[in-house]
């Protein structure tokens, strides 16, 4: 973490590992996550007027990308791992400075017994635990541009893949997780220029091992296993 950096918060999520986070934000709506914060910013004075936003900007840590060296270019995977970009032309998660940025829909605030706001959230694309450095209200009138070039990243919005997920096996998650389980699936979890067809993948969710195989453009749930529970809790 840069050194004159303070951790405002920690945000808890279904994804205890980097495999399976949605490469970007917003693109699995149904995600929920939990802000709570922490030190002096446990006080609800803090948060103040929030409620009257929609939509949050979060300033975070890649705390789980971290290299020892800087590189002035990428291999986005999106683009087959093959063909380079700069690193300021890329959201890539390796930066000089791994501070990450991502835009959540504040679906509602809870406030524990001692007071303590807990903001939810939904659509976040981060690791459970993640350090968040600062929290800013989105603003449409200016964050939002329509007309906006968005290169490889456009080309891509719409990437997903068709998804095989047997009945047998949706029984074995509650009912609150099997449509997002399958939302972040379609979302193509795997890097796009690993293609082995046989090899079995695991992604962790909410405390589950989602095992599945991809093979001619079709993403097939094999098994799902209840794995050691995360720190993440069901959201009420």
């Amino acid at each position: 973490m840069p050194d004159n950096l303070i951790v405002v918060a920690r945000i808890h999520t279904a994804f205890p590992e980097k495999f399976g986070i949605p490469r970007q934000s917003g693109l699995v709506p149904s995600l929920k996550g939990e802000i709570h914060f922490e030190g002096e910013f446990k006080n609800p004075d803090a948060i103040r007027g929030i409620e009257e936003y929609s939509h949050l900007w979060l300033l975070w840590e890649f705390s789980q990308a971290k290299r020892d060296t800087i590189s002035l270019t990428v291999a986005p995977p999106r683009l087959g791992g093959k063909e380079r970009k700069g690193v300021f032309a890329t959201r890539s998660p390796f930066r000089p400075n791994s501070i990450g940025l991502s835009c959540v829909r504040l679906e509602g605030i809870r406030y524990e017994e001692n007071g303590e706001p807990v903001l939810i959230v939904s659509g976040a694309d981060l690791l459970d635990g993640t350090p968040i450095f600062d929290i800013k209200p989105y603003l449409p009138y200016t964050d939002a541009h329509p007309e906006a070039l968005g290169s490889f990243g456009e080309a891509h919005k719409k990437d997903h893949i068709d998804v095989v997920f047997p009945d047998n096996l949706k029984e074995k998650l509650p009912v609150h997780l099997r449509q997002t389980v399958l939302d972040v699936l379609s979302q193509y979890p795997r890097a796009a220029y690993n293609k082995k067809p046989d090899y079995v993948y695991g992604m962790q969710f909410a405390g589950f091992d989602i095992r599945f195989v991809v093979d001619q453009g079709i993403l097939t749930v094999k098994d799902i296993v209840n794995v050691q529970k995360t720190s993440w809790e069901k959201i009420k």
